[in-house]
């Protein structure tokens, strides 16, 4: 416990899914918090969850719509100025979920979408945060791609350009950024989802689904089994893990 105590974290898509559970264990390694997303009911309803539990990390919700990059400016101003530093960026949050198709029929518009609220959002907050981290001679940036960005899944066509965009984007600032002290990682999660499911099941027969392909055959959850490894990421002990792409999704997808 207490891993990441006195770090000053941002982590976007904070108020649900694998963003909730990220910021929640940062919160219980005792990191500072700024939990960001649209929907202020869920940030605060995160940030009661690890006061409850008092855990030594506190949450500071913020309301962002990752598409506005004003609200990105914001974001990021605000946590240094009442912070005063940045250490560890996460950037979780995709937009345009509602918008997968085919190759066949995907529209150019909401490619566009998925890619500004992915890899484009993700690198203007790198950008926002690298003079913060370069003048600390510190960071850990972490960005969160999927399966589908290294592997074909029907009819996530627009979804998997973007993310295969992320892991790219994850490389090339780790290449250019490890010199200054600051990593990037990457990790592609598979764990249980709040969303419905697409295939007309419920969410049990869709978690099911899911663990059946999972050599372990099971499905793992954000807090337990994948924000650890995020918290190692973003830890002072991951100096010399840099440039990597993680799956966290139970040996479901090879990575080499």
């Amino acid at each position: 416990m207490e891993k990441l105590k006195n770090r000053v974290a941002i982590v976007t898509g904070a108020s649900s899914g694998v963003g909730y559970g990220c910021a929640l264990r940062y919160a219980y390694e005792g990191a500072t918090v700024v939990a960001c997303a649209r929907r202020l009911e869920n940030l605060e309803f995160l940030a009661k969850e690890a006061q409850e539990k008092n855990y030594p990390g506190k949450i500071v919700p913020m309301v962002c719509d990752i598409a506005k990059e004003d609200d990105l400016d914001r974001v990021v101003n605000t946590t240094i100025e009442y912070f005063g530093k940045i250490d560890i960026l996460a950037c979780i949050a995709q937009g345009g979920l509602t918008l997968l198709s085919n190759v066949e029929n995907t529209p150019a518009e909401n490619a566009r979408i998925l890619f500004d609220q992915g890899p484009i959002y993700t690198m203007l907050m790198i950008q926002k945060c690298l003079p913060h981290m370069k003048k600390a001679g510190y960071g850990r940036i972490i960005t969160c791609a999927s399966a589908a960005g290294v592997s074909p899944v029907d009819n996530t066509v627009p979804y998997g350009m973007a993310k295969a965009a992320i892991i790219s984007l994850t490389r090339n600032a780790a290449r250019e950024l490890g010199q200054y002290g600051i990593t990037t990682n990457c990790f592609l999660p598979v764990v249980k989802s709040e969303a419905p499911s697409n295939r007309g099941t419920s969410k049990e027969e869709q978690d099911a689904y899911v663990a059946a392909m999972i050599p372990m055959k099971y499905l793992g959850t954000s807090f337990d089994d994948c924000a650890p490894v995020l918290v190692f990421i973003a830890s002072e002990e991951a100096k010399y893990f840099n440039g990597q792409v993680v799956g966290t999704d139970g040996g479901l997808v090879p990575l080499v």
